[in-house]
C-alpha cells in the first residue's frame, strides 16, 4: 500500500463535504457560543482565561511527545511575555521560554504569513541546545535524512509511517506554505484541519514536527475565531485522546488522497475541547470573581493562602481547624480570620452548627 504523499493525486485533498456539514456547524456554534461569553468579561476576566488556556495546550502538547514540563514555569513564561503581573510564580527554564516564544508567536501574530523563516525560528526556539535528547539535530533547517514513525523497543519496531524523502522536502514545503497563506473559500476551521494534518505528513524536521503541527493549527484557529486569544485547547484534548489522534493520523496516510477520516475527527475533537474549555472557564471566571471581591477589603496573607487552596480543589468542609493548619496559626486567630471573611462577603456558613460548623467561598455573581 502506498502512502498518501507517494500517489500522484498528492495533494489533491478529497473529503466528504456531507459528512463534515453537520460537524462544521457544530463546532462553528459552539465556537461562537465561547467567543460570544468571552467577550461578555472584563480584561482580567479574559487574560486569566486565556493564560489558562495557553497554558495547558503548551504543556499538553509536548505531552503528547512525550515531555513532562513544569506547568508553573510555563505559566510564568506566558505572564512576563505578556506583561501579566502574577508574583510568586517560578522563572522559567531556557528551553520553556523558547516553547512559549513559539506558541506565542503562531497565536499573537496568526494574520501575519506562515514563512520558512517563520518555521525555522519556531524550530530553534523548540531546541536551544541543538539536540533532542542525546542525540544532534539539524535545527532551524529542513532534516536531510529519511523520517520514519515509529513505535516499539530496539528489536521489536514497528513502523507506522514513512515521510517523503528529505530531497523532496524543500519543494512540499513551499507548496504548503504557499497554500496556507493563499485566500480561499475553505472554512477556517477546515483549513486548520487540513492544515495540521499535511504539515505532519510532510514532516519537515528532524524533530519537534508535532509540537509544530499543533501550532499551526492554533494560528489557523485563531484565525478562524478572528482574535489571538485563545480561550479553548486543541492539545488538551488531543492529549487526552492521543490513541485515536495517532490512528486517524496513520489511516488518512495510507491508499487514498481522501481525508474524511482525519477531517472527521479533527472537528469531533475540536468540538468536545471547546465543550471541556467551558467548564475550565466558568472555574477561571469564578476565581477571578473572587479575587475581585476580595481584593475590595484588606484580606491578609493567612486568608489568602487559605483562599488559594479552596480555589485550587480544597478537598472536604472548612472548619476552624483545618484553616489553622492550612495557615499555620492558632485557632483563635482563625476564628477572627474567618469571620472577617464572613463579613465581606467571601465566606458563608454551610448548613449545620456547632462542632460540624464549616464554611465555603462564595461566588459574587450567583
Amino acid at each position: 500500500m502506498l502512502y498518501i504523499h507517494q500517489l500522484k493525486e498528492w495533494p489533491d485533498f478529497q473529503w466528504d463535504s456531507g459528512k463534515l456539514a453537520p460537524l462544521l456547524a457544530s463546532v462553528r456554534h459552539r465556537q461562537g457560543h465561547l467567543l460570544g461569553q468571552m467577550k461578555a468579561q472584563g480584561f482580567r476576566q479574559r487574560a486569566e482565561a486565556g493564560l489558562e488556556n495557553l497554558t495547558a495546550e503548551i504543556v499538553t502538547s509536548s505531552a503528547i511527545e512525550g515531555e513532562m514540563l513544569d506547568a508553573g514555569q510555563v505559566r510564568s513564561s506566558i505572564a512576563r511575555h505578556l506583561g501579566m503581573d502574577i508574583g510568586g510564580l517560578p522563572s522559567a527554564a531556557r528551553h520553556i521560554d523558547g516553547i512559549v516564544e513559539m506558541m506565542l508567536d503562531a497565536t499573537r501574530r496568526c494574520d501575519g504569513p506562515l514563512t520558512e523563516k517563520r518555521l525555522f525560528a519556531w524550530h530553534a526556539a523548540l531546541f536551544p541546545t541543538g539536540r533532542s535528547g542525546m542525540r544532534d539535530i539539524t535545527v532551524g533547517a529542513w532534516r536531510t535524512g529519511p523520517m520514519y514513525v515509529v513505535s516499539g523497543g530496539m528489536g521489536y519496531e514497528k513502523i507506522h509511517y514513512e515521510a517523503p524523502d528529505a530531497e523532496r522536502v524543500p519543494k512540499e514545503m513551499a507548496s504548503f506554505l504557499n497554500w496556507v497563506n493563499s485566500e480561499s473559500d475553505m472554512d477556517p476551521v477546515l483549513k486548520a484541519a487540513l492544515a495540521h494534518f499535511w504539515f505532519v505528513t510532510v514532516h519537515p524536521f528532524d524533530d519537534g514536527n508535532g509540537r509544530i503541527g499543533r501550532a499551526i493549527a492554533e494560528l489557523a484557529l485563531a484565525r478562524a475565531d478572528q482574535t489571538p486569544e485563545r480561550f479553548y485547547s486543541m492539545s488538551s484534548q488531543i492529549e487526552a485522546e492521543r490513541k485515536a489522534y495517532y490512528a486517524a493520523l496513520e489511516f488518512t496516510q495510507k491508499g487514498t488522497t481522501d481525508i474524511t477520516r482525519w477531517m472527521e475527527w479533527f472537528l469531533e475533537c475540536l468540538r468536545r475541547s471547546i465543550e471541556r474549555a467551558e467548564a475550565t472557564i466558568a472555574g477561571v471566571l469564578k476565581k477571578t470573581r473572587i479575587w475581585e471581591k476580595a481584593n475590595e477589603g484588606s484580606v491578609n496573607a493567612r486568608q489568602r493562602i487559605v483562599i488559594n487552596r479552596l480555589l485550587d480543589g480544597f478537598q472536604g468542609n472548612l472548619n476552624t481547624s483545618k484553616y489553622a493548619k492550612l495557615a499555620k496559626c492558632s485557632s483563635d486567630t482563625a476564628l477572627r480570620d474567618i469571620t472577617e471573611l464572613l463579613d465581606c462577603g467571601i465566606l458563608a456558613k454551610n448548613p449545620g452548627g456547632g462542632r460540624s460548623t464549616s464554611y465555603s467561598l462564595i461566588d459574587p455573581a450567583a
